[in-house]
């Protein structure tokens, strides 16, 4: 068995901010310190912060008033900076800067007078921090399908906005729809950040010289999730998985090639425990794609 290892893949800029700002926070501020969900979505890092003294709360009304709150990577509807400046919470945003530019664009279409079409997935923290950045009409879709049954006020004044974490050739595919339907106006893929595209990308690639792949990343990963069907829309048989334990060995053969990638949010260490279950079942030699590193860093917030 060969391991080949995709370049780039795990932690982004946007992630390794979110977790800087818990851990500074912990060192900067007395405890408890609260954070609203999931600061991103990896079980791992959340339970690494939590045994560092982080409390994960999913509600405001869990946190005493007063008290220190950091709101997730994912961002947050307006309606609960507003509650949380009622119950003067003493408040550190970790939303990564990529999606407070979805935001920013969202309101611009909005102020404009256009109603605004969100193209991701319903329930997702992100879009429903979006949703809830916007006062006027908002839709959401997550595929063609929704696009043909979408039903708007004003078809002749709107614009989209995507979720920063889709897979590049799906929001294509909608983004067309849209296009085809209304008469609609948008960032194109603008809005899909960069490290989202440069781990599709990688996988694309990889997936010319493997037989299988493990993309190690949360299960409620949206951007971990993508890249598992970007695998699969390339013929290769893709499993997402959380940890070595989730590997069955069943999925590999003698002298099969394994490709290995980790979303976005998935720390580097769960990639070596998968390599090291693979090395006990037989795997011989181990490289790198080659390809260039990133080097994207993302100032912490002022008050840090």
């Amino acid at each position: 068995m060969q391991v080949i290892l995709a370049q780039p893949r795990g932690f982004c800029a946007g992630v390794i901010r979110a977790i800087k700002i818990v851990e500074r926070t912990l060192e900067t501020y007395d405890s408890p310190i609260y954070v609203l969900h999931e600061i991103v979505h990896n079980r791992h890092v959340v339970e690494d912060l939590k045994v560092k003294g982080a409390l994960f709360v999913e509600s405001l009304d869990e946190v005493p008033p007063g008290a220190v709150s950091i709101f997730s990577a994912h961002g947050v509807p307006t309606a609960v900076v507003k509650e949380a400046e009622k119950r003067n919470l003493r408040i550190i945003d970790a939303t990564c800067p990529l999606v407070t530019r979805v935001h920013l664009q969202a309101q611009h279409f909005s102020r404009k007078g256009f109603e605004v079409v969100i193209i991701g997935h319903p329930g997702h923290p992100e879009v429903e921090g979006t949703r809830g950045r916007v006062e006027g009409p908002v839709y959401v879709v997550s595929s063609i399908a929704d696009v043909a049954t979408l039903r708007v006020s004003r078809p002749d004044r709107l614009a989209y906005v995507t979720q920063t974490t889709l897979s590049i050739d799906d929001t294509l595919g909608v983004i067309e729809a849209l296009k085809k339907r209304f008469l609609i106006q948008g960032p194109d893929l603008s809005n899909i950040c960069y490290a989202t595209q440069s781990r599709q990308n990688a996988v694309r690639r990889l997936t010319r010289d493997i037989d299988v792949l493990l993309v190690v990343g949360g299960r409620n990963s949206s951007n971990s999730n993508r890249l598992r069907e970007v695998g699969e829309h390339s013929g290769v048989p893709s499993y997402l998985i959380e940890d070595a334990e989730d590997i069955n060995r069943a999925w590999f053969w003698e002298d099969c090639v394994v490709g290995i990638t980790a979303g976005a949010s998935a720390p580097e260490e769960m990639v070596q425990r998968v390599l090291e279950r693979l090395l006990a079942f037989g795997a011989g030699e181990v490289r790198e794609m080659d390809a260039e590193r990133e080097h994207m860093h993302v100032r912490l917030p002022e008050s840090l």
